[in-house]
């Protein structure tokens, strides 16, 4: 049956739910699916706090579809991961008791509107960067998700180049505050591909399965090229005095990651770790009227639909 399942991958066949699966490849794409799917959800949190002091009516109602557009993804892949055999209450409270993990930029303050263009360039390039080669994962369920997902998020990514740009042409003071954004956002953005490759155990039976394409140093790679040539648009800078040019290996070089950085805030010792699972947990209770509301009407429905045809 492994070699089967494997011979499917290998000729670019998808997996669906119904078909044989080793049980390490459910595994890990419940973790990994899951996990995205919180980091959508958690997501919406650093942005949703400026929809109410967005600058003016065209960029709150700009902000506001991005936070519903997160909202959407994040149930996309609820239902992605749902199809493996798990359920979402379950997933919920994997999140909430800490057992699982989203990613580690979302515990990061917004502290200025700077903050919300810096998100959409940096933290939502790098979630493109990361999830574009996802449209071809081999499970069926994850890749067809990830199609709408990943449009919607090249707008994402747009609109915040869009904010940047517009204050970097702005006045000093509006310049100060975009570069003091991509000054906070920058590392946390490069620790979003994950832990150096020899770190990263799972990253080659992530690979030998196609769940995932490329390793963690590749895209990271990939994505600083991309942003240094990216910033010269706005103007701006990036903050690391090691980044340049390197015509030998035709990428640029770059400083070191702090990754014990990276390892408290996996760990739960971010700015806002505890702020962002509180803000989750109080919204899980609170909507609990709203959860046995639907649950009693599509009882009742289904009550009536039995007695009409019978």
């Amino acid at each position: 049956m492994e070699e089967i399942f494997q011979d499917k991958v290998d000729k670019e066949v998808k997996i669906e739910p119904k078909d044989w699966m080793p049980e390490k490849y459910r595994q890990t794409l419940i973790r990994q699916i899951s996990q995205h799917a919180h980091s959508e959800i958690v997501g919406m949190l650093p942005e949703g706090n400026w929809i109410t002091r967005a600058p003016n009516l065209r960029r709150k109602a700009i902000l506001l579809a991005k936070v519903q557009d997160e909202a959407g993804h994040g149930l996309y892949l609820y239902s992605a991961a749902e199809t493996l055999g798990i359920t979402r209450d379950e997933m919920y409270e994997q999140l909430h008791s800490g057992k699982a993990k989203y990613s580690s930029i979302f515990n990061y303050p917004t502290l200025t509107w700077a903050d919300i263009g810096a998100i959409g360039w940096l933290v939502d390039g790098a979630a493109i960067m990361n999830q574009v080669p996802l449209c071809r994962s081999s499970f069926g369920p994850y890749a067809r998700a990830m199609v709408r997902v990943c449009k919607e998020e090249s707008f994402h990514q747009r609109q915040g180049f869009e904010i940047l740009l517009t204050l970097g042409r702005g006045t000093e003071a509006q310049r100060r505050m975009a570069q003091d954004a991509i000054d906070r956002w920058w590392w946390p953005s490069v620790m979003m591909f994950g832990p150096k490759d020899d770190e990263s155990p799972n990253t080659i039976m992530s690979m030998k399965w196609k769940i995932k394409r490329f390793t963690n140093d590749e895209l990271r790679q990939k994505f600083v090229d991309i942003c240094a040539e990216q910033v010269k648009i706005l103007g701006l800078t990036l903050p690391d005095k090691d980044l340049k040019w390197n015509d030998t290996t035709n990428h640029y070089d770059f400083g070191k990651i702090n990754w014990d950085e990276f390892w408290q805030v996996v760990q739960g010792n971010g700015p806002c770790n505890k702020q962002r699972l509180e803000t989750r947990k109080k919204a899980w209770e609170e909507g609990k009227w709203v959860r046995e509301a639907a649950s009693a009407y599509a009882e009742k429905r289904k009550q009536k639909n039995t007695l009409n045809a019978a």
